[in-house]
């Protein structure tokens, strides 16, 4: 079992951690909307500007993996039904360009503003960190977990956390940031042509 963080804290990767599996999972309260929940977790590569450099570096169910390999998403779920992780992000240290300063992870909702969906509508949402010997490894060793308990009454997006260097190693941000305006709003925080 991995260490549970809160909000705001900042710990340090293992330094053997080559690779690391990145698990997001969550839940839907009960709601009679007429719509399905779809959540979509993303992870934007970013320099020192906190922008990314192209729009590849955007991976999410639309590019599902970065040019180097560094990071893939292992595909859209549209459910969430079941236990365990609903989306799956592994990252490859190794392949990282020296220009990326921080991986940022987030997760939207769907076409939130047609289905009047929110955060507010959705429980139990975590990210996980686990320690996988190979990308295939899709359980691994769980080393840290940041359950986001906050209460989202409005937003549509959240950046979950960060992947980020620091001298030569990396380290987890527990951001659990909400925003209104969905993923069209992070791609224009993080400089992606929308």
């Amino acid at each position: 079992m991995g260490v549970n963080l809160t909000k705001g804290q900042r710990v340090s990767l293992d330094k053997s951690m080559s690779m690391a599996l990145v698990g997001l999972g969550w839940d839907t309260n009960k709601y009679d909307g007429g719509h399905d929940f779809d959540l979509d977790a993303s992870a934007f590569l970013v320099g020192s500007n906190g922008k990314v450099s192209n729009d590849g570096d955007f991976i999410f169910y639309g590019n599902l993996e970065s040019a180097t390999g560094a990071v893939r998403h292992t595909g859209d779920n549209l459910t969430g039904e079941g236990d365990g992780d609903d989306e799956v992000i592994i990252i490859n240290f190794a392949k990282i360009p020296p220009d990326v300063d921080k991986i940022a992870i987030t997760v939207t909702i769907y076409d939130a503003p047609i289905r009047r969906q929110n955060f507010g509508q959705v429980s139990n949402a975590y990210v996980r960190v686990a320690k996988i010997s190979n990308e295939n490894d899709l359980t691994g060793e769980e080393v840290l977990k940041f359950n986001l308990v906050e209460e989202f009454s409005v937003e549509t997006a959240i950046v979950v956390c960060e992947i980020y260097r620091h001298g030569g190693d990396w380290k987890f941000n527990a951001v659990g940031a909400g925003y209104q305006g969905g993923l069209e709003a992070l791609c224009k925080n993080f400089g992606v042509n929308v």
